[in-house]
């Protein structure tokens, strides 16, 4: 008598033949979308807090950490079972999350408290938090090497600088008006911030840190989003539907391609070759083949799609 497989063992056989997965976090209904990168498929939701904007997976795969603007908290979600693990309070309205590259720190970006949360992943709280100087932050982002975390604050037209060991703010970068996206180059000596309102991307020396070039940008640029290779980034353009593609050594945009509405927050697959856009008033993702540079899918997902994170 032939007996079924066990619904976790064909569940386990299932993702083991998945491509790496993009996590969508949908602000507008409430949950986090899960596609798979090789077919381009949502393979299931999950329940994710009132309002989710910043996600992350931890290393290996288990866990998701969402930000619930509204909750004022991180929500931790068991990717195996498919159910909550915990909450973590944050301070209010928190919005983007980074994480370190040993997976130990989860940061959230905590928009009225003028503060940078560090949550340690082995204990599963929060550690400490860090005062920033511009306000409304927005995005921190871990450079490569982990020493330091980047902050974008929507009023502060600048990038506020965290020395994690220290556990400070050790500088502070004027950019353009309402800086929000930040990308590290692959050595981590480059960060690229896009800033929305004044529609220009600025490359910081993180040797220095001072402002070593700047560009204007497609209108309303506010995602960043730097291929492993280095030599190009992707930035996305919310006035106008589209991603530009700034070469690094010519330092100029070489191509602009339509996507979803309001895209806003991206990723790329570990091999550089597909970049992931949330676009908010699409309802969907859209996805661009990094090597033709054109857009060979749109995802439907939840309502309002914020951010993706791909592992």
């Amino acid at each position: 008598m032939r007996h079924a497989l066990p619904a976790l063992t064909l569940l386990a056989a299932a993702i083991a033949q998945a491509g790496p997965l993009a996590y969508v976090s949908n602000e507008g209904s409430g949950t986090l979308s899960v596609i798979d990168t090789a077919t381009d498929a949502v393979l299931y939701e999950l329940p994710a807090g009132a309002k989710p904007r910043g996600a992350v997976v931890s290393p290996d795969g288990r866990r998701a950490y969402v930000s619930d603007q509204p909750g004022n908290r991180l929500v931790v979600l068991d990717l195996a079972t498919r159910r909550l693990a915990g909450e973590i309070p944050l301070g209010e309205s928190p919005e983007g999350l980074g994480q370190s590259p040993d997976g130990r720190w989860v940061v959230a970006a905590v928009e009225e408290a003028n503060e940078v949360v560090f949550v340690d992943t082995r204990t599963q709280a929060r550690s400490f938090a860090v005062k920033v100087k511009g306000r409304n932050p927005e995005h921190a982002v871990f450079s490569p090497d982990g020493r330091w975390v980047l902050v974008s604050a929507e009023e502060g037209g600048a990038v506020d600088v965290i020395d994690v060991e220290r556990r400070a703010q050790v500088a502070q970068i004027p950019v353009g008006t309402r800086p929000r996206g930040i990308g590290f180059s692959p050595d981590g000596r480059r960060a690229y911030v896009a800033a929305e309102m004044s529609s220009e991307i600025y490359v910081i020396d993180t040797q220095s840190f001072t402002v070593r070039d700047k560009l204007m940008a497609g209108p309303k640029s506010n995602g960043i989003s730097v291929h492993p290779d280095g030599r190009r980034v992707f930035i996305s353009n919310g006035g106008d539907a589209s991603v530009s593609v700034l070469d690094v050594e010519r330092m100029a945009l070489v191509a602009t391609i339509p996507v979803g509405q309001r895209p806003w927050n991206m990723a790329l697959t570990p091999d550089g070759r597909k970049l992931y856009v949330a676009c908010g008033r699409s309802g969907a993702v859209s996805v661009i083949d990094t090597e033709t540079l054109q857009r060979v899918a749109d995802v439907a997902v939840g309502k309002l799609p914020w951010g993706v994170v791909v592992r």
